[in-house]
């Protein structure tokens, strides 16, 4: 397993910094930059970045581990906070990162780390295109109701 890492500090022109950086180690570990793949670990990388810098005002650690069946993206951070999903309003310009996360992801989660957390999010290298996942949408719905099948965008 090949795994990659990057500080991260606590301003949101590092996001910028940290989407770089993740584009050339997915290029050094065969991902190509074309791949519907790369492109939704770029998005998920600055997604959880962003939350990570903006929403605790700490410095982080970027990880990308490869091997096995996929890819795992990991930020480590010192607030204890764990991640909180919120409803965003239509005209709003955020709250909709960890949504974003979960159509993405094939699965997501954090946990404490010492004084602080890390959030990860893994995607298989499966058949199924990224750009598909995100079309697709997952099969969830609320008790009693039935699975929205129609396709998500996210603009």
């Amino acid at each position: 397993m090949l795994q990659v890492q990057l500080e991260v500090g606590p301003d949101p022109a590092e996001v910028g910094r940290a989407r770089r950086w993740a584009r050339s180690r997915l290029a050094g570990s065969g991902i190509g930059e074309d791949e519907p793949l790369a492109e939704t670990l770029i998005l998920l990388i600055s997604e959880l970045v962003t939350n990570a810098v903006v929403h605790t005002g700490c410095p982080a650690v970027l990880r990308m581990l490869f091997g096995g069946p996929g890819v795992r993206v990991e930020v480590a951070d010192a607030s204890a906070r764990g991640p909180a999903r919120r409803q965003a309003a239509g005209d709003d310009t955020g709250g909709r990162g960890l949504e974003l996360v979960d159509g993405l992801a094939d699965r997501w989660g954090w946990q404490r780390e010492g004084a602080g957390k890390r959030i990860w999010c893994e995607i298989d290298r499966a058949e199924k295109a990224a750009s598909d996942r995100v079309a697709d949408g997952p099969d969830r719905a609320p008790e009693g109701c039935a699975p929205i099948r129609e396709p998500r965008v996210y603009l």
